[in-house]
């Protein structure tokens, strides 16, 4: 009979999986949240009754954005190999997944935030375009300042759903959580591995949770104190 693997190298193998992951899940989200959230300023700014209506561009942009939203992840990765391959001359590793994973979070971290943004009330905008402000001063000033606790609990929705697109990375060879849960728990049987990373990544999405919604409170309270 296997004797069990003893508890304390079940647990420095997942100290390193959970290492590989939050770099995973930090960096993507991110590289998500700097490209994605100007793709939503422009989905709102461009919308019917935004800022600057092109319905044109409108209806392309948001095409686009609702196709890399329908995506299936493992999908994705298996299509952005030559891509990851091109910029990092692998598709081994955690470094590899998290282009797979930023390209995939880039749309919808970009419709979270065009819905946020749709959020403020239209009062607030229209006092600002009478002041004659610029569009970029209006965004700046009104609309992210409006939205900045929803925006912070966007980030949050976002890495959260990166930690679990991270699991399936480890499946095709990312690293970290995912990969010890399939390669030493799934594969080999391991109950032990198995149980500790779905422990962790449990543990890892309420902390993530719980600090957006912190931080969020405290982003309100601030900008309620200064109107």
């Amino acid at each position: 009979m296997r004797s069990a693997t003893p508890w304390s190298t079940v647990l420095d193998d997942v100290l390193v999986a959970t290492g590989e992951t939050l770099y995973m899940v930090v960096v993507s989200t991110l590289i998500a949240v700097l490209l994605g959230a100007p793709v939503g300023i422009w989905l709102q700014l461009t919308a019917p009754g935004g800022l600057k209506p092109r319905p044109v561009l409108h209806k392309v942009l948001g095409f686009v954005v609702d196709l890399g939203r329908s995506m299936p992840f493992l999908v994705l990765l298996v299509v952005l190999t030559s891509l990851t391959r091109l910029l990092l001359g692998s598709t081994i590793g955690p470094t590899a997944a998290i282009v797979p994973l930023a390209v995939g979070a880039i749309p919808f971290v970009g419709r979270l935030v065009q819905n946020v943004l749709a959020e403020v009330h239209v009062s607030v905008v229209e006092a600002a375009v009478t002041t004659g402000s610029s569009t970029l001063r209006i965004v700046r000033s009104v609309l992210l300042r409006e939205s900045m606790p929803a925006l912070v609990n966007a980030v949050g929705v976002t890495a959260v759903a990166l930690l679990g697109y991270s699991a399936m990375a480890g499946v095709v060879g990312g690293g970290g959580l995912g990969d010890l849960a399939v390669r030493m728990g799934y594969q080999r049987f391991n109950d032990r591995y198995l149980w500790s990373t779905v422990v962790v990544l449990a543990i890892i999405a309420t902390a993530i949770q719980f600090v957006t919604n912190r931080v969020a409170r405290g982003v309100d309270r601030r900008r309620t104190a200064s109107v």
